[in-house]
């Protein structure tokens, strides 16, 4: 039986500054980083206290990363908030979160252009 998702891979052109962005602005924490390699690392970050974590994954080592694009919802509490609190810290989001029958949402932006969707 499966009971979470364990990895995503989200391809990025340089780590480092993956790694900052979802540190510094998304408030994820590093879960993993082992050398992978000339200038590569396993790189997963994650919330604190999630099973569930992104591979920051270099696209020089991923032939064929320009047809491969993450799809990945992140559930949260209070979107309204977490939306305020992630533009101020520069990230790019595309509108302002919307309210359906079942949630509210928002997608926001990486500075590789990978979309990614906040759930409440």
């Amino acid at each position: 039986m499966i009971t979470n998702i364990a990895t995503v891979a989200v391809y990025v052109d340089d780590q480092q500054k993956a790694k900052n962005f979802w540190t510094e602005k998304v408030g994820f924490e590093v879960k993993a980083e082992f050398p992978m390699g000339p200038n590569a690392f396993w790189l997963e970050v994650a919330p604190p206290n999630a099973e569930s974590h992104l591979v920051l994954y270099p696209k020089s080592m991923m032939p064929g990363h320009e047809n491969m694009k993450a799809s990945i919802v992140f559930k949260c509490k209070n979107i309204m908030e977490l939306y305020e609190n992630m533009k101020a810290k520069g990230v790019q989001f595309k509108g302002e979160p919307q309210t359906m029958q079942w949630g509210s949402f928002v997608q926001f932006i990486d500075e590789d252009g990978n979309e990614f969707l906040l759930k409440e």
